[in-house]
């Protein structure tokens, strides 16, 4: 009997998209930090799933806090993201102010970088400037991951140095460094972009 074919549907890798093998699938994930991808049956369910949120398609049972849908929040806040570039390696990141929109920070690029360590930096810069302004506002960012290495004090990264990426490694020993020794009242939350769309500091170029 001959194999049947599967087609994945890859959220986040090297390129996003549906793929009509494993093959091409493992070529976009395999050692991409952070990466999100599903296999389906029919090419139809891999490119409906595409369009929804990851986390919607691989737990499709909401917990009883994610059937209470919270309102998109309009206070004072800092919100944050990252850009990484799939084929260049080249890694951004900003902080935009939620009420107003104005840019508050942006940094890069810098060379062989991930979206994770980008979240994880824009955190903890705003975290810096927010405590030299004595600010106690929140800051929001869309990803789980930053704000786990964040609390943890600690960027749990897999990326290897290669003699490009030799300041970012050193904006994270400081940014680690600065999580150990400073304490801080800001609640760092959760930007819900599957009810909110996406974060006021996304770079737009999805």
């Amino acid at each position: 009997m001959a194999k049947k074919v599967k087609f994945y549907a890859v959220w986040q890798g090297r390129e996003k998209g549906v793929f009509s093998s494993w093959d091409e699938c493992k070529k976009q994930v395999e050692g991409f930090e952070g990466a999100q991808y599903k296999s389906f049956e029919s090419k139809t369910e891999a490119e409906n799933a595409i369009k929804k949120n990851y986390f919607a398609v691989v737990n499709p049972k909401p917990s009883s806090q994610q059937l209470i849908k919270t309102p998109k929040p309009n206070i004072p806040a800092w919100t944050v993201d990252a850009a990484w570039n799939t084929k260049t390696g080249d890694l951004e990141y900003q902080g935009v102010d939620l009420q107003t929109k104005k840019q508050l920070f942006r940094k890069g690029p810098f060379q062989d970088g991930t979206n994770n360590i980008g979240e994880f930096l824009a955190i903890v810069h705003a975290l810096a400037l927010l405590k030299n302004l004595g600010s106690e506002v929140p800051i929001f960012s869309d990803s789980k991951t930053a704000i786990a290495w964040v609390k943890a004090k600690k960027a749990n990264t897999k990326l290897e140095e290669t003699g490009r990426n030799s300041e970012l490694f050193d904006l994270i020993e400081r940014a680690e460094n600065w999580l150990k020794q400073n304490t801080f009242k800001n609640k760092i939350l959760k930007w819900e972009t599957k009810w909110w769309g996406e974060v006021p500091a996304d770079f737009g170029r999805k």
